[in-house]
């Protein structure tokens, strides 16, 4: 009597509308997603999930656990070995415009930044707005100083992500380059268009430096950032100083979370869906990236509760250390390119819980061009901006002529507000905005699983 009704609810799908499914979709996310509910467990009960620390590995086996209960037909712990980054007691900052005149100053140390002497690091400071003005200035004016990278986020653009594509590459790369001029220390402007007294954090690299050379760097608030400009310009003598106690550790054995059920008609053909598990630390990474862990856990919740059985496999991938390596999307790839999977659709949610806009493809013109026929279908739910080009930091390696890369494209406006920062928490996601991510991902995984992809 039980495989009697599957049967019609099935055949009750399947004789549905592309329409009438879709809105099934969007009605069952916003009266019985589990996404809500998921996001209050990993923001608040696990925290900041910075890899290869214990609240990466609680994420880990919590993450398992619920998708084990809803039903795939295999959930599996992919082993992947990550950097494992300290970032010791919280860090102190304060400009000294005169002897016994002192501005303390909110700052955070980038991701895998050596630490400043136990007393911390004090030096004069220059000001540049870009990474290429180190040159121009020459070790002889940067020698034994703090530079200070100072040049904002771009806000003409109405993309924050452009605007962040704009600025980022002296928080990545500061360090590095300066070491190279003879400066001792970095800090760098918060990557952020609002101002405020919140540091954003983020990765850097040091390339090939030795780690005698490599000097501390940290990003400092908006607000921070403009008084700092502000006094040099009439004290530029001024020192700064800061403390910060981060070490790295030796690498440490983590985790991808791997969940999948077979399709019923084309299990070669695979639709990945996926967001990453690491968060930094410093908040308890709601936006980036609890919202898109969720979002592709409550996949399969949706498709259950409305009983659709997907025609081609499907398989939910929760990334390890996006934040700061890759080697959760690296290992992923390495392992799906040995065993030979087909991946023809993957898509990803890493740009936060906000109110669904569209998607943004990685595509061929003609497999866009189809994509496009379906704008109708997301219409009524004002979530129909489909743009070619973009998809995900841990999807991207997956690219292959003829298969198509996709990301969630939430509206952007305040996502940077939280990015990186102490308050990139529950509290600051919206229930029904989470809810409408589910139900959009959820939906043109719908559309990719019954109509497949152009050759």
């Amino acid at each position: 009597m039980r495989y009697l009704v599957l049967f019609l609810l099935s055949f009750s799908l399947f004789s549905q509308s592309d329409e009438e499914v879709i809105s099934s979709i969007f009605s069952t996310a916003l009266t019985e997603s589990k996404s809500y509910n998921w996001l209050d467990h990993i923001s608040n009960q696990i925290g900041g999930r910075l890899s290869g620390s214990l609240e990466a590995q609680k994420a880990v086996e919590w993450s398992k656990s619920e998708l084990d209960k809803l039903g795939f037909d295999k959930v599996y712990l992919q082993p992947v070995m990550v950097p494992t980054w300290v970032r010791g007691p919280k860090e102190f900052a304060l400009i000294e415009t005169e002897p016994g005149i002192t501005f303390n100053v909110n700052i955070t140390a980038l991701g895998g930044s050596v630490a400043t002497p136990s007393v911390g690091l004090k030096a004069n400071v220059i000001e540049v707005f870009g990474l290429e003005e180190l040159e121009a200035l020459g070790k002889e004016k940067i020698d034994g100083k703090i530079v200070f990278f100072n040049r904002p986020m771009d806000p003409k653009y109405i993309s924050t992500f452009t605007s962040y594509g704009t600025a980022v590459d002296q928080r990545a790369l500061g360090a590095l380059e300066a070491s190279k001029y003879g400066a001792i220390g970095v800090i760098v402007r918060s990557m952020s268009l609002r101002v405020d007294d919140y540091p954003h954090t983020g990765g850097l690299t040091y390339g090939n430096l030795p780690l005698s050379k490599r000097i501390p760097a940290a990003a400092i608030s908006t607000k921070g950032a403009n008084k700092l400009s502000d006094l040099l310009k009439i004290k530029p003598n001024l020192k700064f100083l800061f403390r910060q106690q981060s070490k790295t550790l030796r690498d440490s054995q983590s985790y991808n979370v791997v969940a999948e059920i077979k399709g019923s008609e084309f299990p070669e053909e695979v639709i990945l869906v996926g967001g990453h598990l690491d968060s930094w630390d410093i908040g308890d990474g709601a936006h980036d990236d609890g919202a898109g862990v969720v979002h592709s856990m409550d996949l399969l919740n949706i498709f259950n509760k409305i009983s659709y059985r997907p025609k081609r496999t499907i398989r939910v991938v929760l990334f390890m250390n996006e934040e700061n390596g890759g080697r959760g999307s690296n290992k992923y790839k390495e392992i799906a390119d040995r065993d030979g999977i087909d991946h023809i659709f993957a898509i990803e949610s890493d740009a936060g819980g906000f109110r669904p806009l569209g998607f943004s493809f990685t595509c061929s013109d003609s497999n866009f061009l189809k994509i496009l026929e379906w704008k109708k279908f997301f219409a009524p739910y004002y979530v129909n901006v489909f743009i070619k080009g973009g998809s995900g930091a841990d999807i991207s390696n997956l690219r292959k002529p003829n298969n198509i890369l996709a990301g969630l494209r939430p509206n952007s406006q305040k996502y940077f507000d939280y990015h990186h920062t102490e308050i990139d928490v529950f509290e600051n996601v919206n229930k029904r905005e989470l809810e409408l991510g589910s139900a959009a991902v959820a939906s043109l995984v719908y559309l990719f699983d019954k109509y497949g992809v152009q050759n």
